[in-house]
């Protein structure tokens, strides 16, 4: 990067920020160990846009919170994602969609995102050489199909940027920049290890590059080898709600079991329950050491206690905390000089990733018929209340889901760039014409044909001695009859084969952009030259979703959505001015300010315009302030405006529980509930039927549906920095920085989950939410929408603050200090206009942590060819859940801002250490070895992670699991 002589201390302390931020050393502490020249050598590229401005020069750079991180820091984190690296940034989040989400059935997930400021991947806008890359129906962008080997650096605007870019740059851009000129050939390969012994990381990648003094070309590949870290390994996620409430969170069980047939009031078959309704018996079939005897005797049942865990199953022990990943890259870049003046270039990327995750088997019961009941017939050999169609529950635990994703990402885009005098000025210009496509695909395994399976448990016959089907025509198409109640073990294979359902969803999602920009000098002020910038886009963006159509139908177990299919043009202009007032003055050795505007106008919604301004003020050489207000915006995505309904099952607890939600409490909440016409004696039941116990609530037995809308709006937003840069001339190697930020978004999209729309129904007592679901007569959920809307608002604010010092170089060689730190002042959500605001800095929110601080602190030593670096990674403790008023609740008088129940755990903070030792070889080879995560720290657990993102409760999907073990070599030639 081209660093003016005005601005060098203070670009260069800024590039060590990101450095610190990921645990990494910086560029020039790992340079000084070469002391020969390698024969493969990356040529700087010239002439680079700074990200955040599209006018040419530092100057500009300076005025906006940018950090850089080149490809050798990238490396020695260990790390092998682009996404994990990213994360590392104490302002980064957790994203929505995780690698533990195991339970989705989007096809995003598998997937690796970026998210800033806790705003959301949707609202990080990721770019590659400053253009958009391809990104999903719901909008986000996977950067495992980046590859690491490409990467020159990463730049990371921690600002609102929508004048320049257009949409979805609210919480701030993580711009990858690409190598463009090579020159040799490099090989890389990595090794790194689970302390379990399972998550192995296996990578290589393989660079070649060839440059004239007219053009360049690159070529290379790379593969990456996840394997899956299982629940079954780790006392934190063996169990539903972890090691401190082992017998808790239990799901259906493997053995079969049936709610008694007959009539209300039949003596013996159940009995009333205070509100005048019939609750039948529920019996589960015998099973002394997993053995079972005949399911169609009665007398070789027992009756089912929900409170008891003897007839339940822990699902985590079947199911994966981590999907398995496999990455395949090839990419090719180039360009070509025409004159001294014009230039072509290209780029290509061809990635293919697969994912693959499992979860427990499906808990199928007669509900699972979804348009009729699924149940035993009355002719079934099977049934133990023969005459009688008997409903049944039973997990199918031999049959585990399994998911197989498969992401094919392309990406091309080339163009023309070049320059002109106009006067005694230069312009630069470029063109460029862009084309993403993703093709995605996802088959499940593991769920059952209702079809099938009501006829394998219709009435049978017998038939030369063998219990058959009693329906010819079935028995023709391959009818096996299914003794549901047999558990483990007593399911033939053939009947697996029969009543299996395996399906598969496809997707694709393509963009053609085609880009303009035009930047130069203007004229002269006495401080120096007015720059202007222009430019004009054109893309289009358009998708498709097709589930199978079985599953799409309800005729398996599979989560049901409908297709999607829809896009919509867009056509964007943009101006940019940068003005210099004042230079070489007492009080003012610079003073320049900056002015952005863009229009959008998209065919779906219409056009907006969003303007943005900024100031960078040096009253002497050592000190810098810069300040931006921006305007902003996040356009729907195609699924937002498109999408059909699909299903979820969603953990939550109803506010209505008579026992644990906020209806026990507050007399408000329970006369709000009663006049809806819920029992005064109601309780949440889970997916196993039993009444939930702890404050936690459970999963709802049946699918709730969400879905899009056409009406949506663009979110709008406004974002505020306020920072400085002081590198003192009296101390050479020291940077500070710090940072002030507040974004406020109105508009919010969002898909209102189950426990909010409750909530908001009856704690906070708004009725546009109460339509949104129906209730039983005894007041058990039956459905729920969750389809997204424009609703309330969301404000962050807080502080990032750096300090840098590279110490003066001794015998012992030299040392680099290096903290980066971010304090979460103030994060607030409202649901919709009028209705009171939830504060929620210091929350476990979902999968989001929203910690009031959260540092780095690393310690950087080189010498010679030898170095090391020894980093910390900080995370503030958070307020959680009580898991009841008397357990895990150190502070039971104070309000759960997220459930509104009183009520609060306040968790500690964990830090996590990581090593690592280089040598850099004679033979222009490097190694490295290290550990992340030394001393094998666990966080604390926390009830309020969500399944939906998190995957696995209640572990903190944002913190190490184990240690982990990583070796690699670079080898130049």
């Amino acid at each position: 990067m081209y660093v003016s002589s005005g601005h060098k201390r203070l670009v260069a302390g800024r590039r060590v920020a990101l450095a610190v931020a990921l645990g990494a050393c910086v560029p020039y502490v790992g340079a000084s160990a070469q002391e020969t020249p390698p024969s493969a050598e990356m040529l700087a590229p010239v002439n680079v846009s700074v990200t955040g401005s599209r006018i040419r020069g530092t100057d500009v750079e300076t005025a906006q919170p940018v950090f850089t991180m080149d490809r050798q820091a990238i490396r020695d984190t260990g790390l092998t994602s682009l996404a994990d690296v990213i994360a590392r940034i104490p302002s980064a989040a957790t994203p929505e969609v995780t690698p533990q989400d195991t339970l989705s059935s989007s096809t995003d997930a598998g997937g690796r995102y970026a998210n800033l400021r806790n705003l959301g991947a949707v609202r990080t806008l990721i770019l590659v050489n400053g253009r958009r890359w391809t990104t999903s129906l719901n909008g986000l962008t996977d950067l495992s199909t980046i590859p690491v080997a490409i990467v020159e650096r990463i730049e990371v605007l921690k600002d609102g940027a929508s004048s320049i870019y257009g949409s979805d740059a609210i919480g701030g851009v993580v711009n990858i920049v690409t190598t463009d000129r090579f020159e040799g050939a490099s090989a890389d390969v990595l090794y790194g290890v689970n302390g379990k012994g399972d998550g192995t990381q296996k990578n290589g990648t393989f660079t070649w590059g060839k440059s004239t003094e007219r053009a360049s070309i690159i070529l290379g590949a790379s593969y990456e080898d996840g394997d899956e870290l299982d629940d079954s390994k780790r006392s934190l996620t063996r169990t539903a709600y972890g090691p401190r409430h082992p017998d808790d969170g239990f799901g259906m069980g493997p053995f079969g079991g049936v709610v008694d047939p007959r009539a209300a009031g039949t003596a013996g078959a159940g009995a009333y329950a205070a509100d005048g309704s019939w609750a039948p018996n529920r019996y589960v079939v015998n099973h002394p050491g997993g053995v079972v005897g005949n399911t169609a005797d009665l007398a070789n049942y027992h009756p089912y206690d929900v409170n008891s865990n003897a007839d339940k199953y822990s699902t985590p022990q079947d199911m994966t905390f981590r999907a398995s990943s496999k990455l395949r890259n090839l990419f090719a870049t180039g360009r070509y000089n025409i004159t001294d003046d014009i230039a072509l270039r290209g780029m290509a990327n061809y990635g293919v990733r697969d994912t693959r995750s499992q979860a427990a088997g499906y808990p199928l019961e007669s509900g699972s018929g979804r348009t009729s009941d699924l149940a035993i017939d009355a002719g079934n050999a099977y049934n133990p209340f023969p005459g009688y169609d008997t409903d049944f529950f039973r997990r199918t635990t031999e049959l585990p889901r399994i998911s197989w994703a498969k992401s094919k990402a392309f990406h091309a885009d080339a163009g023309a760039e070049g320059s002109f005098l106009w006067g005694d000025r230069t312009w630069n210009w470029d063109v460029t014409y862009g084309y993403s496509e993703a093709r995605d695909s996802r088959t499940d395994s593991g769920n059952i044909n209702l079809v099938n399976a009501a006829k394998a448990l219709g009435p049978t016959s017998v038939v030369n001695g063998n219990v058959v089907c009693a329906n010819a025509a079935d028995r023709a198409a391959g009818c096996v009859p299914w003794n549901i109640l047999a558990g483990p073990g007593g399911t033939p294979e053939a009947v697996w084969n029969y009543v299996q359902s395996t399906t598969t969803a496809r997707q694709v999602t393509r963009t053609n952009d085609i880009v303009a920009n035009l930047t130069g000098g203007v004229f002269d002020l006495p401080a120096g030259t007015v720059r202007v910038a222009g430019g004009l886009e054109h893309r289009t963006e358009n998708g498709r979703y097709v589930p199978d159509p079985a599953d799409s139908a309800g005729l398996t177990t599979q989560l049901a959505s409908n297709p999607t299919n829809g896009g919509y043009i867009v056509n964007e202009a943009y101006l940019e001015l940068d003005v210099p007032l004042l230079a070489d003055l007492p009080f003012a050795r610079e003073l320049a300010v900056n002015a952005s505007s863009r229009y959008s106008h998209y065919s779906a919604f219409g056009g907006r315009t969003n303007n943005k301004y900024s100031f960078r003020w040096k009253p002497f050489d050592d000190l810098l302030l810069r300040g931006t207000y921006a305007e902003g915006f996040r356009a729907p995505t195609v699924a937002d405006l498109y999408a059909g309904s699909s299903e979820s099952f969603e953990s939550f607890l109803d506010p209505c529980d008579s026992v644990y939600g906020a209806a026990a409490s507050d007399a408000g909440v329970r006369g709000r509930c009663g006049a809806a016409g819920v029992p005064a004696n109601y309780r949440q039941i889970d997916q196993s039927g039993a009444q939930v116990n702890s404050a936690t609530g459970g999963q709802n037995p049946v699918a709730f549906r969400t879905g899009a809308n056409p009406a949506l709006k663009p979110e709008s937003s406004i974002t505020r920095t306020a920072g400085l840069v002081y590198s003192p001339g009296y101390l050479d190697g020291l940077d500070i920085t710090l940072d002030y930020y507040k974004v406020d978004i109105r508009d919010v999209i969002t898909p209102i989950l189950a426990g909010d729309i409750l909530n908001f129904c009856y704690v906070r007592n708004d009725p546009t939410y109460c339509g949104r679901f129906t209730r039983a007569a005894d007041g058990h959920i039956t459905s729920l929408d969750e389809s997204l809307a424009n609703l309330g608002t969301l404000r962050t604010e807080g502080y990032d603050l750096g300090a840098h010092y590279r110490f003066p170089e001794t015998r012992y060689g030299e040392f680099t200090l290096l903290s980066d730190s971010t304090y979460l002042k103030d994060y607030t959500q409202s649901s919709s206009p009028g209705s009171p605001p939830r504060q929620l800095a210091g929350y476990m929110n979902g999968v989001q942590g929203l910690y009031r601080v959260r540092s780095n602190l690393s310690l950087d030593w080189s010498w010679r060819r030898f170095g090391a670096t020894w980093t910390v990674r900080y995370f503030d403790g958070l307020k959680d859940s009580c898991w009841s008023s008397t357990v895990e609740c150190n502070r039971p008088n104070e309000l759960n801002a997220i459930t509104g129940v009183t009520g609060v755990s306040r968790k500690g903070s964990v830090a996590f250490h990581d090593a690592q030792l280089r040598w850099q070889a004679p033979w222009n080879g490097n190694f490295r070895v290290g550990i992340n995560n030394v001393f094998a720290r666990k966080g604390p657990l926390y009830y309020n992670v969500s399944s939906a993102g998190g995957g696995s409760p209640p572990y903190n999907p944002a913190f190490d699991i184990d240690r982990y073990f990583y070796v690699g070599y670079q080898q130049k030639f």
